[in-house]
């Protein structure tokens, strides 16, 4: 399975009239936040292929007309779209768990709270986020045999990625969420990227952890 993962910047080899001919081979594409609505809706258009996607802490004006994230929907419309919670023709998966293709996703957006704006969080409040995830994984581990495969976030974990200013800590509980779930990739957003020697992937127990700044293409075998 090839994935393309997006996030944080309109990247002009992804906006592009040959976007076709350079990712037209992807299975699923994975939004990490931080992008207009309107740019997933042109990856989707144009490669037809599912998106799934989580907001950032930036372009969240639309964040209100996605539900989604209560135990109750993630245990039981998981498997079916729901329409309330798709915008552009992507799949809104923040505080959920979402089945596609045979990959398992689940999905935490936002990033550490440094404001009063939207979308933001205490380590605390993001281990309450985490728990809402918690029915549909056992449920996952009980009948799939895995928790799940990809872990989606906008934020990094606390100290992978992140950066010393608090509006770009990582999140702490991501680090427990790995020890236990063994998600196979944790790809998250955030973290600009502004030279060629700086890490794009490392690795923390079984899970690679990628930042998918601008994008980024995964091969699962």
């Amino acid at each position: 399975m090839k994935i393309l993962c997006v996030s944080d910047q309109i990247d002009p080899l992804v906006y592009s009239s040959a976007i076709k001919d350079r990712f037209g081979d992807v299975d699923i594409v994975l939004g990490a936040g931080d992008l207009p609505l309107d740019y997933l809706e042109f990856i989707v258009s144009s490669l037809n292929k599912p998106l799934l996607f989580v907001f950032g802490n930036h372009h969240v004006a639309d964040m209100k007309y996605f539900g989604g994230g209560s135990t109750f929907s993630s245990l039981y419309s998981w498997d079916y779209p729901d329409r309330r919670n798709r915008g552009a023709g992507a799949t809104h998966i923040g505080s959920r768990v979402w089945y596609e293709g045979g990959l398992i996703v689940a999905g935490l957006g936002g990033s550490m709270r440094y404001n009063r704006g939207e979308n933001q969080y205490t380590n605390f409040e993001m281990s309450l986020e985490i728990l809402k995830l918690l029915p549909r994984l056992l449920f996952n581990r009980i009948f799939r045999g895995r928790f799940l495969d990809i872990l989606l976030t906008h934020a990094p974990p606390q100290g992978i990625h992140d950066k010393e200013d608090r509006c770009h800590w990582g999140f702490k509980p991501f680090l427990s969420f790995m020890r236990i779930f063994k998600p196979k990739y944790l790809i998250h957003g955030h973290i600009h990227l502004y030279d060629l020697s700086d890490i794009r992937a490392t690795s923390y127990l079984k899970t690679k952890v990628i930042n998918a700044y601008g994008h980024y293409v995964i091969d699962i075998p």
